[in-house]
């Protein structure tokens, strides 16, 4: 281990699962091909929404917004995972550090405003269906995306730049698999890590909390209005459009709050690293399969458009 202070042209070690050398080749197989469906699901999501003009509108925008930047968030994190399972030298420079907690705080901020904004959409066109065009114009609909991409762009700043600023001093081991903030403030040295500390943990959860509780006002709307409709089937039309949505919020929220809001206490090192696993490889998994097994016009659109390339006769 090195000692002494940082600087930027420092070399830190992601020990990861290092920790677990027997398991290293499961784990790599196990993760590459969640990571391969992850980018195939999106894809398929993207390309299905751009070919098929019945699915031209604002929800479907902000699936592919989402679908990008999940794409976007797994390369900033998984390929170097890989590429450590696979390797005996896992260090990582400071700037290549810094760079993986920008964008890995981006993009997944991004995709936590992005989930809000189609909350939002969902209530409009619930709540409000006469003035759905005029409130999710498609000028509408692209400065809301793009300030879910600056807010996160602004997140992932603060956040590295807080972190990054700090002296770090003594082992330059991170007992992580990526650039986490917990990891890192632990070998930071100085009068102002408590500071930074519980700065960036108020900023995160913050962050989190205000879109949850949006995505939650939306939702109360959402099933007050749904109990007013007077057909059982009007109400189950109405909610199986926010279905694959609510889904996806529930698992990703769930597993955000695993990792900002668990209790502080002696908990393992492997056990911290199995835990980020949960929500930097296996959310993102999840996500795809979620929005194209549970929204029924995306299903049919992905059936018409590709299936029927391949097997026109069962179409």
């Amino acid at each position: 281990m090195q000692k002494g202070n940082f600087s930027a042209g420092t070399e830190f070690i992601l020990v990861g699962f290092s920790t677990f050398p027997h398991l290293q080749m499961m784990f790599f197989l196990l993760f590459l091909l969640m990571y391969l469906f992850t980018l195939l699901g999106n894809l398929l999501i993207m390309a299905t929404v751009w070919s098929e003009r019945s699915l031209h509108t604002p929800m479907y925008l902000f699936l592919c917004a989402l679908s990008t930047s999940e794409i976007l968030y797994t390369l900033a994190i998984t390929p170097r995972l890989l590429a450590d399972l696979l390797s005996t030298c896992r260090t990582i420079t400071w700037k290549a550090c810094a760079s993986q907690m920008f964008f890995s705080f981006t993009f997944g901020f991004t995709h936590s405003f992005l989930l809000t904004v189609m909350g939002y959409d969902r209530y409009v066109a619930i709540c409000h269906p006469l003035r759905y065009n005029v409130l999710m114009s498609p000028r509408g609909c692209a400065c809301l995306v793009a300030w879910s991409w600056v807010g996160g762009s602004v997140m992932g700043l603060v956040v590295t730049t807080a972190v990054f600023h700090l002296t770090f001093c003594g082992p330059n081991e991170i007992h992580h698999f990526a650039c986490h903030v917990p990891p890192l403030l632990k070998l930071a040295c100085g009068t102002d890590v408590p500071v930074v500390a519980k700065g960036v943990g108020l900023v995160c959860i913050m962050a989190l909390l205000g879109c949850c509780l949006l995505i939650l006002l939306s939702y109360a709307f959402i099933v007050a209005a749904i109990l007013r409709i007077p057909s059982a089937e009007g109400r189950h039309k109405a909610f199986s459009t926010c279905a694959s949505h609510l889904t996806v919020v529930i698992v990703h929220y769930g597993f955000a709050s695993v990792i900002y809001l668990k209790p502080k206490g002696p908990q393992s090192l492997e056990g911290d690293t199995l835990m980020g696993i949960t929500y930097t490889v296996l959310t993102p998994f999840l996500s795809p399969i979620i929005f194209s097994l549970r929204n029924k016009e995306l299903k049919t659109a992905m059936t018409k458009t590709f299936l029927s390339k391949l097997y026109p006769e069962k179409i």
